[in-house]
């Protein structure tokens, strides 16, 4: 092991210190203070573009987000200025005082030949630094404390928005297509448990919830070939596995499993005329919302939110449907999704066009 001179020390230790003074130099201009603000800057006046093009791709539900994201404007011009000008007020004498440490920096370098004077110098130069930083600091969470609660509220909506973006996404790709009329709500990546406790041949995909449905795509690649357990060729597999009227749905619970307890699950059981009962699934989103999306669905309360009316006719189409079979007389107890073009009849047969 080599033993650094009393030399090298110094010049390490100078070195070291001279790199915190030119991140300092940063530091005092406040700038991660100034890109907050211009991130959330951004977010907000950006978010009625970005609700009118989920508008455009197709989501109608929450006719309350455009008003809200006025209100985020409306609020954030009133509160940008008064935050600025606290930015700059703060700013300026730290700046100032970044004078004292590049000039202690300039005399421990001339220093060098004196060692002595040369470690006296960088124990104070050290000191003002850890003084300057702390000053930073507590600048930053100043002004971060002016507008948290406002950036907690935009940053609760914009991650909204993404989880719409990516459902619409997904549901551009998927290799089903919704009825008309029919209106995705959310979806999140999932496993299908099919025996209750997660196993690795469990299907991965997506779950979809509509204002109609809820849907389960097989989504995922599967090694084709293997050498040594190592997968050297995949292919894709997308298939629907199952369809559920959520009308169907009796009951959700959402639970917390894991090694850690941080693994969100959801137990669904359903009523008769569903072609599955019970179902177990992982999800890649909070259990506990995806409860409370599941049940506000299967009361129809997301009708009420809608910022594109329904049509009415489809909805006419399904009221007109008769309550018994024309040909075999037998009672049509199936759930009827707005949309569908036709519905048979599990007796007989036949079918009923709408």
């Amino acid at each position: 092991m080599t033993t650094s001179t009393p030399a090298q020390e110094l010049e390490s230790r100078l070195f070291s210190l001279k790199t915190k003074v030119g991140w300092l130099q940063d530091g005092v201009r406040l700038s991660r203070a100034r890109d907050a603000v211009e991130d959330l800057a951004t977010n907000v006046n950006g978010m009625a573009q970005r609700i009118a093009n989920l508008r455009e791709k197709g989501y109608v539900f929450e006719k309350t987000l455009e008003a809200q994201a006025a209100d985020f404007a409306n609020q954030w011009h009133g509160l940008s200025a008064t935050v600025n000008s606290q930015i700059n007020m703060q700013a300026a004498p730290l700046q100032n005082g970044m004078r004292a440490l590049e000039s202690l920096l300039s005399q421990a370098t001339a220093a060098k030949g004196n060692p002595t004077a040369a470690r006296s110098l960088l124990d104070r130069l050290e000191a003002e630094i850890a003084t300057t930083e702390s000053k930073v600091s507590a600048a930053e969470r100043q002004i971060g404390g002016m507008y948290n609660t406002f950036n907690g509220q935009v940053a609760a909506v914009k991650k909204h928005l993404d989880d719409i973006q990516w459902m619409l996404g997904q549901l551009a790709q998927a290799c089903f297509s919704l009825l008309p009329t029919e209106s995705g709500i959310m979806a999140v990546k999932s496993v299908w448990c099919q025996d209750v406790k997660e196993r690795d041949e469990d299907p991965d995909g997506v779950l979809y919830l509509t204002d109609q449905r809820l849907i389960f795509e097989r989504k995922e690649e599967v090694a084709t070939k293997k050498i040594l357990f190592i997968a050297t060729e995949k292919q894709k597999v997308q298939e629907l596995k199952w369809e559920i009227a959520v009308t169907l749905l009796e009951e959700a619970k959402a639970s917390k499993q894991g090694m850690m307890k941080n693994e969100d699950h959801l137990d669904l059981r359903f009523g008769a005329g569903a072609s599955l009962q019970t179902i177990h699934l992982h999800v890649w989103q909070e259990g506990a919302e995806w409860v409370r999306l599941l049940n506000l669905a299967k009361t129809k309360e997301f009708d009420k939110t809608r910022a594109v009316a329904l049509d009415q006719a489809a909805v006419d189409k399904v009221r007109a449907l008769p309550a018994q079979c024309p040909s075999c007389g037998a009672n049509l107890d199936q759930v009827v999704l707005r949309g569908q073009d036709s519905v048979k009849c599990e007796y007989c047969g036949y079918i009923i066009r709408l």
